[in-house]
């Protein structure tokens, strides 16, 4: 090893190290272990530009070993980043840009944000199809612009969740060559050597579920990672596993012990870590020879971004059509202006399933939007986003954008979040609404990341049947309400379906459109501008100030109208408003939310097949509710929705007595 390079190595070791200390918070051991891996990757293996993070045909970096984050910052910095000395000195502290795991929008060069263990390696197959989706799509054999690798380091802890082996398996299936996974292997976590839970031969599995398997030994030995690296980009028929062995807390008098783990070394231990390795300077600074490290980078990364500048030209001066193409695709212009196309709204009035017009829209943002990605967890035909005339992704048709996930709903979303990070595509998931809690951690991550990922959940509610409790949502809703920065639609017909759309397509963040199984009653009173506005009032009454108000979503709509009917024969004029998605509704403005649910209206009802507690808010403490707070059960969805109390009569009694207290 030459000396620049165990300079490098040492200087992320004590960079790590150091961070963590004077935060005294944090996770030192694989920063210690595995540095040698990453200083290799990153100095001479990775295509980067550190003064543009964004460079589009990048390598990218996922470190789903989030815990590891102050080595990724270490790199970062030394490599040119905008990531100062002043950024490591506050590590884990309030507002600042070096987080306790990564998080895009905070760290420059952070790719994804990860720490959930085994997400970020979902996330890195993501990234890896979108790369072979566009590449399949736009290179030319005399021109590639889409020409990148995706790599992922993770350990132990991510190797025995669960997503992992989703994602890997789906990845081997797909034979994604360009994914290379580096697996440190320093049999440590949190309780001790892993051998009291995790003796599984892990090269083994991912060499049955169709991966390359590289075993380096040591991580020390920086040409055998080298040799990996190269072996593993000369197979371009299969995902590649690296297994480096580690040790854990190297240098330190806590090497190989689960105390080195998650929190910091302590003076002591720091002090003999800095003396082992023949650290002199003070904390913080690093040598000079480190130090001209981020000149070198930029400067390759510049030559790097202006050679595919270059290559970018000579593709548009040759094929301009595909120039412009790319160029929508890639920076979301397309995505935008389907938006905004009115065709998304030429829905039928019939008495339909919201998921038969979930499926009659998507073919029409398939005809807008070619780089829709959409797939669903083995459940295409029924939840109807099986787009006819769209031709399935495979590793012999990798220009096919209609994905079949197979039953993994935990990969798919994160998988979708990779997809969404890479830019050029947009992805769109589902399946059935009870199996989102199997997927609810993607989903969290794409609310977090800000990423605009459709979720699609047909089946919505008791109306599933008989199919029973086990597959009817119920607290679901109130769940995914729950999660800052997603939008939950639960249209009633097809101009609010078509709404929902519509704002998945406009919005920067997540959106998750929730459609029924069964055939809803067609009112033909829904309009455009109110379905956009989140809620609005669907049905005023024969009065202009009503008695009440009745507040539904999706299937119950149809109900509410019908006791409105009831109701008025009483000379009891109710208001039906519709409110298929809560958080758009909040963010109007005051005086809008005024005209829809006036303060002065205190008798109010809440109608939801699901959980009443998201409704509180609408209702207030003179209000009451037809909800359902307990599992449904097996028989026809008619028979339910009269057994729950789904009816125009019993909405009509419950408002009847709500006026009756106020």
């Amino acid at each position: 090893m030459n000396n620049n390079l165990n300079d490098l190595i040492s200087t992320i070791r004590v960079l790590s190290a150091d961070q963590i200390e004077k935060a005294n918070s944090g996770h030192p051991g694989t920063p210690l272990g595995v540095a040698p891996l990453v200083a290799t990757l990153f100095t001479e293996e990775m295509n980067i530009n550190p003064s543009n993070p964004d460079f589009f045909n990048r390598d990218r970096f996922v470190l789903s070993a989030g815990h590891a984050s102050s080595m990724l910052y270490s790199i970062l910095h030394i490599c040119g980043f905008d990531v100062t000395k002043e950024d490591l000195m506050n590590f884990r502290q309030l507002k600042s840009r070096t987080p306790g795991h990564p998080e895009i929008h905070v760290t420059a060069g952070v790719d994804c944000s990860t720490g959930p263990l085994g997400q970020g390696i979902a996330n890195a197959v993501g990234f890896a199809l979108a790369e072979r989706i566009l590449s399949a799509k736009f290179n030319k054999e005399d021109i590639k612009v889409v020409d990148h690798y995706t790599y992922a380091l993770c350990g132990d802890g991510c190797m025995m969740e669960g997503i992992e082996n989703e994602a890997a398996s789906i990845a081997g299936n797909w034979k994604l060559g360009k994914l290379i996974l580096f697996y440190d292997s320093n049999n440590i976590t949190i309780e001790g050597n892993t051998g009291c839970t995790f003796t599984e031969d892990v090269a083994l599995r991912h060499e049955a579920l169709g991966w390359q398997v590289i075993k380096v030994g040591s991580v020390d030995n920086i040409d055998n990672i080298k040799n990996a690296i190269k072996a593993a980009k000369a197979e371009e028929n299969k995902p590649s596993l690296i297994i480096v062995e580690s040790h854990i807390g190297f240098g330190s008098p806590k090497v190989d012990s689960a105390s080195s783990h998650g929190a910091p070394l302590g003076p002591d231990a720091l002090k003999a870590l800095k003396d082992n390795l023949g650290w002199e300077l003070p904390p913080f600074e690093i040598p000079e020879n480190v130090q001209n490290i981020a000149s070198i980078m930029k400067e390759k990364g510049a030559k790097l971004e202006d050679k595919w500048n270059s290559t970018l030209e000579a593709y548009k001066a040759k094929y301009p059509q595909d120039y412009d193409t790319f160029i929508s695709w890639i920076s979301g212009e397309n995505v935008a202006q389907a938006a905004q196309n009115e065709l998304l709204f030429n829905v039928k009035k019939d008495s339909i399933a919201t998921r038969n017009h979930c499926g009659d829209i998507l073919s029409t943002i398939n005809s807008l939007v070619p780089n829709l990605v959409i797939g669903s967890a083995d459940l295409g035909p029924s939840n109807c986003t099986a787009i006819k005339g769209k031709d399935f992704f495979s590793s012999s048709n990798p220009t096919g954008t209609e994905i079949h996930y197979g039953v993994r709903e935990h990969a798919m979303g994160a998988i979708c979040n990779g997809i969404a990070l890479h830019k050029g595509l947009l992805p769109m998931c589902a399946t059935f609404f009870v199996f989102s809690d199997y997927m609810k951690y993607s989903i969290r991550m794409s609310a977090m990341m800000e990423l605009p990922v459709t979720y699609i959940f047909s089946h919505d509610s008791i109306g599933v049947g008989e199919d029973g409790p086990t597959h009817q949502p119920i607290e679901h809703l109130t769940s995914l309400r729950s999660i800052p920065g997603i939008d939950i639609y639960r249209p009633c017909d097809g101009i609010e379906t078509a709404a929902a759309f519509k704002h998945a397509l406009s919005k920067k963040g997540p959106t998750a459109i929730i459609t029924s199984r069964q055939k809803l009653l067609a009112h033909n009173l829904s309009t455009k501008e109110g379905a956009e506005k989140g809620g609005y009032i669907l049905s005023n009454g024969f009065k202009q100030t009503p008695d009440a108000i009745v507040i539904s979503s999706g299937s119950e709509i149809g109900p509410c109208m019908q006791a409105q009917e009831l109701l008025a024969q009483k000379g009891i004029s109710i208001r039906v408003v519709s409110m298929p998605c809560m958080e758009v509704f909040d963010n109007q403005s005051a005086e809008y939310r005024e005209t829809v649910l006036p303060k002065s209206v205190r008798a109010r009802v809440a109608v939801e097949a699901g959980s009443k507690m998201p409704w509180g808010k609408y209702v207030g403490l003179d209000g009451d509710y037809v909800c359902i707070d307990q599992f449904g059960t097996s028989a026809p969805f008619t028979k339910l929705f009269d057994y729950y109390g789904f009816t125009s009569e019993n909405i009509a009694n419950t408002i009847e007595k709500v006026l009756a207290n106020n």
